[in-house]
């Protein structure tokens, strides 16, 4: 059990140095990750001006104080009065429907969750089936051409930050996407051989599995492997550390894949 080892020490340390930064990891960052193109570095005092036209967007922090004023200046394309609210979906005065906002919202913001790794999945399930019931083309059928592409453009856009954010892996690895890191599909230059080896023996414990009792144990373990990471996660995200948590990440898709093969392996005793 090394792997899972060195996930708990690397826990512990982190999660000494946990605090709630989230606020204090500088509004900066969350501005510049959904206003600006990603970087991988920014500074303690930043005044930005955003990029589309009659938007702009200021942030500001120093030693003792974080903050973020955000003022956006957008007009409604139908009555052209101004939009109070970003992302907005609809006009609160002539209550048509807004074009979608990609550049500008994060999923976060299209979601309205807390920038956060261990995010509400039962207020952003409750904010996906609001957003669907108002805008989901079948509500526009007797609308205007452009009102039925702004609301197929706004239910696929709603569906993808859904889905993205839902699942613990797919969400942290947006958020590094978010602070400007990427990850490659399919590499696996940065394994430990350890962590590789004990990958092995799980999965052929499992494929010699013989009873349901015996996946469900290899189940439980591995859920309590995700639940290990998954604080270790949160903590390094935290801390600004995204080194560790793509690392971590690894780890943890590799670990989801077997959690989707049990539930595989209890399909076939039924």
């Amino acid at each position: 059990m090394f792997a899972l080892n060195t996930v708990r020490i690397g826990a512990l340390v982190l999660m000494k140095k946990k605090k709630n930064v989230y606020k204090a990891v500088t509004c900066a960052r969350y501005c510049v990750a959904t206003c600006l193109p990603k970087k991988d570095t920014w500074h303690s005092s930043m005044d930005f001006k955003a990029l589309g036209k009659e938007r702009w967007l200021m942030c500001s922090t120093n030693p003792t104080r974080s903050y973020c004023t955000g003022q956006v200046k957008l007009n409604c394309w139908n009555c052209k009065k101004p939009l109070n609210a970003t992302p907005a979906f609809f006009c609160m005065s002539c209550k048509v429907i807004q074009p979608p906002e990609e550049e500008d919202a994060s999923y976060f913001k299209i979601m309205d969750c807390d920038l956060k790794f261990t995010l509400d999945t039962q207020k952003l399930q409750k904010r996906y089936l609001q957003l669907q019931r108002s805008l989901h083309p079948d509500n526009f059928s007797q609308k205007s051409v452009k009102e039925q592409e702004y609301s197929e453009s706004h239910s696929a856009l709603v569906n993808k930050a859904y889905q993205t954010l839902l699942k613990p892996l797919s969400r942290g690895l947006y958020m590094l996407e978010l602070e400007g890191v990427r990850t490659e599909e399919g590499t696996d230059s940065g394994a430990d051989s350890g962590f590789l080896m004990e990958l092995m023996e799980i999965n052929e414990a499992l494929d010699e599995a013989q009873t349901p009792e015996e996946a469900n144990k290899i189940g439980k373990d591995t859920k309590g492997k995700l639940a290990v990471l998954t604080e270790a996660i949160d903590a390094a995200l935290l801390e600004g550390e995204l080194q560790s948590a793509k690392a971590l990440l690894a780890q943890m898709k590799y670990y989801a894949n077997i959690e989707e093969k049990v539930k595989e392996k209890l399909s076939e005793f039924m």
